[in-house]
């Protein structure tokens, strides 16, 4: 069994389904293999900067639900970077320390942290000023983390995306319109190109491919010259305006909040083609709900791994998926570039293979 340990676990960032599935299986590995006691931290760093700190101890017949329950049990937030945390007067203060103290008042040995690039890059900083030990878990419904061909949440989020999209076709042609979808997509297009390709769409806009209205309106003709009188829009909400500029809906704390792409593309194909156009913006339907099947064993499969690279001694490691197994990398390598969609993808070259505009 080895030394014994007591271990942290915390979600970080914007919630996805599949986390409460990696805490349930952190949770069995570390204690049915290893014998470990595992604590969640509650509230992400927040938990940590408490006093005392907040967390939950995780004892095995409680973390059985956890497989197919959505969003994380542990509480999360993407607001409050703690190297410049906004304090009730509007000025910030560095409570880094506070965080690193909080780790090691409650005596952890090491510490999982779940995030996207940005929540890890916060995690390795605090850990390399603190002798935090640090394993990483990538998770963001984006798909967009460095050096790992799968993030948690990712699955469930295209998967909602298609059956919005396979909803949507029997209405657009009952109708003639135009239909656009608007998912989500910070910076990167995967949930737009693999629902789109998935869905069936016609017309799959994504921020990594600037777009010519003039050749989205030439699709829509094209059908209706074809006697199909209805067409499908995909667009990632990072997709910008012909001219450049990012649709936003105002700021929330630090953060800008993007959406209404859908609904400026639907006024400037209705302006050019006439067409009768209607806009579904899913926003967090597609982090929420029962995680998929595929996200549930990405879960546990990332789960126990980062159990046993604690248990290897191996620290300032992310757990990822490449060529259908887990594999660790360090966690300088998956932040340093977020994974954008790559322009000679091979679900790009299909997208073009099956007649999809992608707006160039």
């Amino acid at each position: 069994m080895g030394e014994h340990k007591r271990i942290g676990i915390l979600t970080s960032g914007g919630d996805c389904a599949g986390l409460n599935a990696v805490i349930r299986a952190v949770a069995s590995r570390a204690t049915l293999t290893y014998g470990w006691e595992v604590i969640g931290i509650l509230g992400a760093t927040a938990g940590l900067m408490s006093r005392p700190p907040q967390y939950r101890d995780f004892t095995l017949p409680h973390t059985e639900p956890l497989l197919i329950m959505g969003g994380t049990i542990l509480g999360t937030t993407n607001k409050g970077n703690p190297f410049a945390f906004p304090m009730p007067d509007g000025s910030l203060k560095d409570r880094s320390e506070e965080i690193i103290e909080g780790y090691h008042l409650l005596n952890l040995d090491a510490l999982i942290g779940i995030g996207g690039d940005g929540s890890l890059a916060i995690l390795r900083k605090l850990a390399q000023q603190g002798g935090m030990n640090l394993v990483g878990i990538p998770k963001t419904i984006d798909n967009d983390v460095g050096s790992t061909e799968r993030s948690i949440g990712f699955d469930t989020a295209f998967s909602i995306a298609t059956e919005a999209l396979d909803r949507l076709h029997f209405t657009a042609a009952s109708h003639s319109r135009v239909m656009i979808l608007e998912v989500m997509g910070r910076d990167a297009g995967h949930i737009a190109l693999n629902a789109g390709i998935a869905g069936g769409a016609h017309i799959i806009l994504l921020p990594e491919i600037p777009y010519d209205l003039e050749k989205v309106c030439e699709k829509i003709h094209e059908r209706k010259n074809l006697g199909r009188n209805y067409t499908l829009v995909v667009v990632s909400e990072a997709v910008c305006t012909e001219t450049g500029e990012t649709v936003t809906q105002g700021w929330q704390g630090e953060q800008r909040r993007l959406g209404g792409i859908g609904q400026y593309i639907a006024n400037r194909i209705t302006e050019k083609t006439g067409a009768e156009t209607r806009v579904t913006v899913l926003g967090h339907t597609q982090r929420g709900g029962i995680p998929s099947p595929e996200d549930r064993l990405l879960a546990s499969s990332f789960g126990v791994a980062a159990v046993d690279l604690i248990a290897a001694g191996q620290y300032d490691r992310m757990v990822a998926w490449k060529n259908r197994e887990v594999v660790s990398v360090p966690i300088a390598d998956a932040i340093k570039d977020y994974r954008a969609v790559d322009l000679n993808d091979t679900l790009v070259k299909t997208a073009r293979g099956l007649g999809i505009c992608l707006g160039d």
